[in-house]
């Protein structure tokens, strides 16, 4: 971020009413009557404010009905965001702290007079729910699954493989770093049909034709080589077994990724493609999976491929 745009940044924000529509909308998307209702402000005053934070792209707005929700911008320039967090964090004040309190009773107001589902519709997966977690449309979802004999490949600390063991005949966990086979070690000592070891992607010690099912979840990633490490898990794949990859698509983010130890600046659906043909593998598919809301919006591409 140049001189100019953080001059600009800190002109807007030099106004408190506009940091105190910023700190609510940090937490909470909300209407210009609910936040003239917690700042206790005329509802034009609240709508000029909001509409130079938009200007500025600080925050943004959706319809629902006839109404207008507004909400801190999470996609908005990086370094904007750090800028203002840490003007955020520095401030002690008790008007935000009185807002803060207030709010609460503006929404228990809203839910009472719309309904929680109207309030949230066409933006619920960013809205929490009592028992309404990812975690737990994962584990529902996962009981439809039998995915017989399963190898993860950089399974990490053993997550995935905690989630799928119970709808697997066995699953072989492989991970290059010895600390992080340890830790998955200790999470999955419950699970007698789990098995974890230290070895490397692009050369794994163990006959062909084993698995029925094969994950690389952000493996890629992690390799110089990816084309050796499709090649061993077509390799290890029984006919008619499944390979699942995900990872990040291409980019030019690399003082991003580099404090993860990212080997790669990612693939696109091309790569993948090739990768998997050059394996002798079938693609049955290979799509865009996601795209982050915050900068610099990177991009998750998956392939799964099929030996014939």
């Amino acid at each position: 971020m140049d001189l100019a745009t953080a001059s600009s940044v800190l002109r807007l924000l030099a106004d408190p009413t506009r940091v105190r529509l910023l700190a609510l909308l940090e937490r909470e998307e909300l209407t210009v009557a609910e936040l003239a209702a917690v700042l206790h402000l005329a509802q034009p005053r609240v709508s000029t404010h909001l509409a130079k934070l938009k200007e500025a792209e600080l925050v943004r707005d959706r319809r629902a009905g006839v109404s207008a929700y507004y909400r801190a911008n999470s996609e908005s320039d990086e370094h904007q965001h750090a800028l203002i967090r840490s003007l955020r964090e520095s401030i002690d004040d008790a008007l935000l702290r009185e807002d803060a309190a207030r709010l609460p009773g503006v929404l228990a107001q809203r839910a009472h007079e719309e309904g929680w589902a109207d309030t949230v519709a066409g933006d619920m997966e960013r809205h929490y729910s009592p028992g309404r977690t990812w975690e737990t449309l994962t584990r529902s979802l996962l009981q439809l699954l039998e995915t017989g004999d399963v190898l993860d490949i950089a399974s990490g600390d053993g997550v995935t493989a905690e989630l799928l063991a119970p709808h697997a005949r066995s699953i072989v966990c492989i991970d290059a770093s010895e600390r992080v086979v340890e830790a998955a070690a200790k999470r999955l000592a419950g699970f007698d049909n789990v098995e974890v070891r230290h070895g490397d992607m692009h050369a794994l010690s163990m006959e062909a034709d084993r698995f029925d099912l094969i994950l690389m979840l952000h493996a890629l990633t992690y390799s110089e080589h990816p084309s050796e490490a499709i090649a061993e898990a077509a390799r290890v794949l029984r006919p008619g077994g499944r390979l699942l990859a995900v990872t990040l698509g291409k980019h030019d983010h690399r003082a991003v990724v580099e404090p993860f130890d990212h080997r790669n600046l990612g693939f696109n659906q091309q790569d993948l493609t090739r990768l998997a043909a050059q394996a002798k593998l079938e693609v049955l598919s290979c799509n865009r999976l996601s795209r982050e809301r915050k900068a610099p919006h990177f991009e998750v591409i998956s392939l799964l491929a099929r030996k014939s």
